[in-house]
């Protein structure tokens, strides 16, 4: 089998690890726009369009840390080493990454430098999926021919900003957190932050050290509990924007300079033709089995797609789990049982009141999705343990934003975690 991986990032990584691995009989090519691995862990200080006309893939700024331990970071069969703290920053990441990739000698597999441009699946022929692939360099187009693809383009790229009245009749600056780099281009600024996410949150922090004030607007009906720095206060959403400010749904008004959108991404594959059977749907990837697996066509794999979870061991249960399916150690359900699957979950996740655009939404529900892919496929599961870290740092980093980063932890067994 000839398997196409486009993107090596942390989930091409992964997904170049098993295929590579002995395990099953195939030829592997994985297709990478820039010039190395690590996906959205990959600092530039460019924004906008890239030296080849592209939109600048990844959102990484200067000053990240994670806002997960380490001891859920790693894969299963490559953990990150032991380092004094728990909470890493991105370069320490991207070096995990690169050194994953060398470990398991994976570069050899990877294709710089080339921009997906199309997929589809293959009119008649032996093989089900053609991909024009842009050698960026040369500036060449070609087409080759694959047997299944796995798609691992990440999901935070495409800035999701919400269509606000008086969009077009601020004055002021507006800024997405994809295009944030430094917190010095708000220097004695008013900003007020839309959005009260893992990044909003941070990022709030981070700005109000050159800020003179920080508005941090969200939907919360209560106040977050986070002790924020003095020059930092929470008000509910904006309700509009006006030629020098925002109004919000409370009735109240404030003078702002920036509006930082801080309200996340989009799901975007502009490469897969309408044939390829995937679409977006109020920010839900569907039709998918398990958030995974293209029901039209199943020999494509959407890898990464649930977030607020441990990423990089979910990559690794995802494709292990496709793979055991691919190379028929397990059969697919008939199509009309995975679309049911899909509209039982999208169901059963409405009555728990979440929107679609939050169906792939996992964070304290996110063990049950992992033993229910290693149960289906019959593969090995994740430990109990990543679940139950990933919901402590969690905790704490709504109930403690200062200082939060500071705990370290250390993993006993597959069950239990102690903090030092």
């Amino acid at each position: 089998m000839k398997i196409a991986v486009i993107g090596a990032g942390s989930a091409g990584l992964a997904a170049l690890r098993h295929c590579t691995s002995g395990t099953y009989d195939c030829e592997v090519v994985c297709y990478e726009k820039t010039d190395q691995v690590g996906g959205t862990w990959v600092y530039v200080e460019e924004t906008g369009l890239d030296r080849y006309g592209l939109p600048v893939h990844s959102s990484m700024y200067k000053n990240l840390r994670t806002n997960l331990p380490k001891e859920v970071m790693g894969y299963p069969d490559y953990p990150i080493p032991d380092t004094p703290a728990s909470y890493l920053t991105r370069t320490q990441i991207l070096g995990f990454l690169n050194s994953y990739c060398d470990h398991f000698d994976l570069r050899k597999y990877i294709r710089f430098l080339r921009n997906v441009e199309l997929v589809k699946p293959t009119d008649g022929g032996d093989r089900k999926w053609t991909i024009k692939v842009k050698d960026l360099q040369k500036n060449t187009v070609t087409n080759e021919s694959f047997d299944a693809v796995m798609v691992c383009n990440g999901h935070y790229f495409k800035p999701s900003v919400p269509n606000l009245k008086g969009r077009n009749t601020f004055q002021g600056q507006q800024l997405h957190s994809h295009d944030y780099r430094t917190p010095d281009v708000f220097l004695d600024k008013t900003v007020v932050v839309l959005g009260a996410g893992p990044s909003g949150m941070d990022l709030a922090l981070e700005i109000s050290t050159k800020a003179t004030r920080v508005i941090l607007s969200h939907h919360s009906k209560d106040p977050i509990g986070t002790v924020f720095p003095d020059n930092v206060i929470q008000k509910p959403d904006v309700k509009e924007l006006t030629e020098n400010g925002v109004l919000f749904d409370d009735g109240s008004s404030e003078s702002v300079d920036v509006v930082f959108y801080c309200t996340g991404y989009e799901y975007s594959f502009p490469f897969l033709d309408p044939t390829c059977g995937v679409r977006v749907d109020s920010n839900m990837v569907t039709p998918l089995w398990k958030h995974l697996v293209s029901i039209e066509n199943p020999t494509l794999a959407l890898i990464g797609i649930p977030f607020y979870v441990c990423a990089f061991s979910m990559f690794d249960l995802q494709v292990r789990f496709v793979l055991k399916f691919w190379f028929g150690k397990k059969d697919f359900p008939t199509k009309a049982d995975m679309l049911q699957d899909e509209k039982d979950e999208l169901e059963k996740r409405a009555t728990e009141g979440l929107r679609k655009r939050h169906f792939h939404q996992m964070g304290f529900k996110q063990g049950i999705y992992y033993d229910d892919l290693a149960n289906t496929a019959g593969i090995t599961p994740l430990p109990p343990v990543l679940t139950k870290l990933h919901n402590e740092s969690s905790t704490r980093f709504l109930d403690d934003l200062l200082h939060y980063r500071e705990a370290r932890y250390k993993v006993i067994d597959d069950y239990n975690f102690i903090q030092l």
